[in-house]
């Protein structure tokens, strides 16, 4: 490091006359008032402008983050692949850890969660992008093995259906308050459907391989589901099943215990990123559910399936932010450290403008992450999606312009940024591809769009 540098190349000295702060400091109190402000961290000032529950959770998940996620960062990316079942013991340290401090919990209020009645006044999506993207700046990992037991929550929580919010979510949250892990996990893909059961067109064109069939007073359940989030670690997974004889429109969602006879993991996935979070097949052979294991009722969950996905694509969006946050720090440090010709790398302008580029985008992304986010209690579709496409598609980029500027540097784990890359590319796959997000903001605006058509409309504003 540099002792003593008085500025970069390129610009004056925080000192000079021509220098904005300080010319606009020399100016009248009025003027001062209506110009001038401080050097601020970015971080600090998007905080600072929130309203106080918000920033005090983004403070929370800030401080949880570096306390217990950043020591395992390596560990657990570079962790052998374990059986199904298995969680390494810092997973599990970690997963004790965010059980108390609310992390686990914070989709209800008391006594149902840990979530304020302060904290509702603010849509549940909005929370969790602000909470999720101070996550997975640390690690992407950590993170979705926390974030992805949200989502197995979400449907019954969104089916507004209060004996099973009562009978599922109230024993997790007191077992995660006595520290003891209580995860749900979120059973939609199947082998020969992915991106079908988000989708109504491709649902319409293809059967359902998970089928319930009524058996006495419950179901019976057969098939399999692939790539679940924790699915294998989880005591609770919320399955979306297709009654007999019937296609998508008659998904509705049970939830399985972990300990059910007819249901087993088959395997874990040896995957690219994001490797501190399992991704488990499924295999349900005669597995009877009880009635009273059904969320909201028959042939309800495709609507809570898209309503889930409509909440979940903002946090998303938020993970992409996260990381192309990373890829800035990591990239700005590594050009302040790293010398050529004698001078710091953020001398030279070329640096200075890739940098403020990626620091643009991301602040971009964020922009619009919060402002959908926080629109509206019910997530609007369109909204969701093209916040999850473009966050995600731009985070890429974003990382790729760290890879960059780091240059060779950038290829050695330990520089965190090739982890970035492996862990960005699968928030442009999950909660949907950006390309069947596309084609949500089309289906969200077709009835509109429809009735310009037949004239009913003179314009349809975007």
């Amino acid at each position: 490091m540099i002792k003593n540098l008085l500025h970069f190349e390129g610009h004056v000295s925080p000192g000079h006359a021509l220098n904005p702060l300080h010319s606009m400091d020399e100016l009248g109190k009025l003027g001062r008032m209506l110009t001038h402000y401080q050097a601020t961290d970015l971080w600090e000032l998007d905080t600072q402008r929130l309203p106080a529950p918000l920033a005090k959770l983004r403070r929370h998940c800030r401080q949880f983050a570096e306390q217990f996620m950043a020591p395992n960062v390596q560990k657990l990316d570079e962790a052998p692949h374990t059986e199904p079942g298995t969680l390494h013991p810092a997973a599990l340290h970690l997963l004790k850890h965010a059980g108390r401090a609310g992390l686990m919990t914070n989709l209800l209020p008391a006594p149902l969660g840990s979530a304020t009645m302060l904290d509702l006044r603010f849509p549940t999506a909005f929370r969790f992008a602000i909470q999720v993207e101070e996550l997975a700046r640390v690690c992407g990992g950590q993170m979705l093995l926390l974030s992805a037991h949200q989502l197995g929550l979400a449907p019954i929580c969104l089916s507004g259906d209060l004996r099973a919010i009562w009978k599922f979510v109230r024993p997790m949250t007191q077992d995660f308050i006595k520290g003891i892990p209580h995860l749900f996990a979120y059973a939609i893909t199947e082998p020969a459907a992915g991106s079908d059961v988000e989708d109504g067109h491709g649902a319409l064109a293809n059967q359902p391989r998970v089928i319930a069939k009524r058996q006495g007073r419950g179901y019976i359940i057969n098939g399999r589901k692939c790539f679940i989030s924790g699915g294998d670690v989880a005591r609770h997974i919320s399955v979306f099943a297709a009654l007999e004889g019937e296609g998508f429109e008659s998904w509705t969602c049970f939830v399985v215990s972990a300990d059910n006879p007819g249901l087993e993991s088959l395997r874990t996935e040896l995957k690219m990123g994001m490797r501190a979070s399992s991704a488990a097949e499924l295999s349900f052979t005669d597995c009877y559910v009880p009635a009273d294991a059904m969320v909201g009722g028959l042939r309800q969950g495709w609507a809570l399936n898209r309503a889930t996905l409509n909440s979940s694509r903002y946090p998303v969006a938020a993970m992409a932010v996260g990381m192309a946050r990373r890829a800035c720090e990591l990239a700005l440090e590594y050009c302040l450290q790293t010398q050529l010709g004698g001078k710091p790398l953020l001398s030279y302008q070329e640096y200075q403008l890739q940098l403020a580029q990626m620091i643009a985008e991301t602040r971009a992304m964020r922009a619009l992450v919060w402002q959908q986010a926080s629109g509206s209690l019910q997530s609007h579709q369109a909204e969701a999606s093209l916040s999850k496409f473009f966050a995600t598609d731009r985070a890429q980029a974003v990382c790729e312009m760290g890879m960059a500027l780091l240059a060779e540097h950038g290829l050695h784990n330990h520089e965190g940024m090739e982890k970035l890359l492996r862990d960005i590319r699968l928030t442009r796959i999950f909660e949907g591809t950006n390309q069947i997000n596309r084609l949500a903001v089309i289906e969200d605006l077709q009835p509109l769009l429809l009735d310009r058509l037949a004239g009913q409309r003179d314009t349809v504003s975007v």
